[in-house]
């Protein structure tokens, strides 16, 4: 028979308990992940010791903030790195050739975990960070640098996906909601961090040896989760457990990943840089329902099956969780900027006002876990109220986005941002639970986190190329009134750092400060129309709980067994 929620909720987390057939259903499989119990076990069958349990939290968590750090380091680095390897006029690479790389990966790396060992799928993520990172430390020229950021952010795809399931599948209904706000809160600290750990530590040792310094920290966290995880952990029954290697390398739908990947490339470069370029755009929509047909017709094991893309409330809340967290990234990225543009801060202090939002964050995630989501169904309305209220903040910081507004009503209003993000985002994933069936919660939540994903890609390429195209405009034509002639130079150098606005004087600093400042509130503007948007998008998810119906069949089956 099927366990008894209460039961599982007193039980450990890692506790002894004999794991389903290899040949058990999916919807089996789905009941242990729902119930909060783990897979976790050893090669004689018996469950990890709590202290490789403990190594295989710190590895990960270690893994995940450096993850984070990687996304939010550019900001208060890019000057000198733009500087170094003469790149002014392509910033937005320095950033998006990391998100872009973790996206488009990112899918894949849920159906090769459940095809292979998370265990490996984890060490060859951090193996490829390491790689990637030590070939960012050694660069030259921006296009050595380009590649170490691809390849690294094609490991760290893999960590957040791996990471996020093996993290979300240990919860039990009550304490869902807190393992949620500690995963979110352990990224933001990382995204919080890297750009203050840049800012202070850049002009003391070089952005070489800072990057240069994660390569031993993730090697040991990385051996630590290949030494602590069983060899033979399996995140459920799956019907690929009784094949080769061979034969998992050959079921892969090699078809399908080169198209998913060619769809999410072709579209962000076509949004990148300082114009939108068409060509990729075009043909990434001619790839995309190829993709599609390639997944329902020729697949035999797809990367997202689309009988989850039917689920209504999937489909919006992954679109809903994209177009969110896009405008949650304007306030990551950018608001260090504002702080060295237009403030006139050094970049580690500017850095240090991603500490309130993401303090907010951490905040907002963990208090709607610890005092409201301690319970299955729905969250249909704590989820659009949270979202609803989240485009007003955007609208008060583009208010107050100037040189001299009050700096304690700036730190209040990105910290209330990232209070709804941290809630809304906790919302959101329970009622994502209740709208679809507990058989296919692993393949939902995946899919969310890829979605999750891609918001960092999309916001980087969208509003970063937004951002410079006003920023462009009003450096050109503020230099063109003020008859400065030769500003060619300047204008490219301004374009890639925003920390040579504070050596500026007179006419050009005033030019300067003013074209950052219409850039910024340009892209809190688009912001808050994009969060207005999202909130319908949410609240078109219903709330009608889904029908399992292979659930409803397991307990008969338990019985014969």
């Amino acid at each position: 028979m099927s366990a008894d929620p209460s039961t599982a909720e007193r039980t450990p987390l890692l506790q002894r308990r004999s794991l389903s057939p290899a040949s058990s259903s999916i919807s089996k499989s789905a009941g242990s992940f729902h119930s909060g119990e783990s897979n976790l076990k050893d090669e004689e069958g018996s469950y990890i010791s709590p202290s490789r349990g403990v190594v295989i939290a710190v590895s990960i968590g270690v893994l995940i903030f450096l993850q984070a750090i990687n996304i939010s380091i550019m900001t208060t680095t890019q000057s000198s790195i733009a500087a170094d390897l003469d790149a002014f006029d392509k910033t937005t690479w320095l950033q998006s050739s990391y998100l872009i790389a973790m996206s488009s990966l990112a899918p894949l790396m849920g159906r090769l975990s459940q095809l292979f060992s998370p265990r490996l799928c984890m060490f060859c993520s951090t193996l490829a960070v390491v790689i990637g990172t030590i070939i960012t430390s050694l660069s030259v020229s921006f296009e050595m640098f380009m590649v170490g950021r691809v390849i690294t952010g094609a490991g760290a795809g893999g960590i957040l996906i791996v990471a996020t399931i093996i993290v979300i599948q240990i919860a039990g209904p009550k304490r869902r909601g807190l393992h949620i706000g500690l995963v979110n809160a352990g990224m933001t600290a990382g995204v919080s961090l890297g750009a203050v750990i840049g800012g202070a530590f850049e002009p003391k040792i070089g952005w070489k040896v800072l990057f240069g310094i994660q390569v031993p920290i993730a090697l040991l966290a990385g051996f630590g989760l290949l030494l602590s995880i069983p060899a033979k952990y399996e995140a459920g029954a799956s019907k690929n457990s009784n094949l080769s290697l061979r034969q998992k390398i050959s079921t892969i739908d090699y078809s399908g990943a080169l198209l998913l990947i060619s769809t999410i490339v072709l579209f962000l470069l076509g949004l990148s840089g300082h114009r939108i370029l068409a060509t990729p755009i075009v043909l990434s929509a001619l790839t995309l329902p190829i993709f599609v047909l390639n997944e329902i017709y020729v697949a035999m094991d797809p990367i997202i099956p689309i009988t989850v893309l039917k689920s209504r409330g999937t489909l919006l809340t992954c679109l809903a969780t994209v177009g969110f967290m896009m405008a949650r990234y304007c306030i990551l990225f950018y608001t260090p900027v504002y702080a060295m543009a237009v403030r006139d801060w050094k970049p580690a202090v500017a850095g240090s006002i991603l500490i309130p939002t993401n303090a907010g964050f951490a905040s907002g995630g963990l208090l709607a876990g610890i005092f409201h989501i301690r319970r299955d169904g729905s969250f249909y309305l704590p989820s659009v109220i949270s979202m609803g209220l989240f485009p007003l903040t955007f609208l008060l910081l583009e208010f107050i986005s100037t040189p001299d507004s009050s700096w304690t009503l700036y730190v209040l209003s990105v910290f209330i941002n990232g209070l709804l993000t941290g809630a809304s985002l906790n919302y959101t994933l329970v009622h994502l639970l209740h709208l679809t069936p507990s058989s296919v919660h692993p393949i939902a939540l995946s899919l969310l986190a890829t979605f999750r994903g891609f918001a960092g890609s999309f916001g980087a390429a969208i509003g970063g190329g937004f951002f410079e195209r006003v920023l462009r405009k009003s450096l050109v034509e503020g230099f063109k009134n003020a008859g400065h002639e030769g500003s060619k130079d300047l204008i490219r150098r301004l374009m890639g750092s925003p920390q040579l606005v504070g050596q500026l004087e007179g006419k050009e600093k005033e030019i300067a400060v003013h074209a950052y400042q219409s850039g910024i509130k340009a892209l809190f503007l688009g912001a808050m129309a994009l969060g207005i948007i999202v909130v319908f998008i949410q609240a078109g998810t219903g709330w009608k709980e889904a029908v399992d119906h292979e659930a409803t069949q397991e307990p008969e089956e338990a019985d014969q067994d």
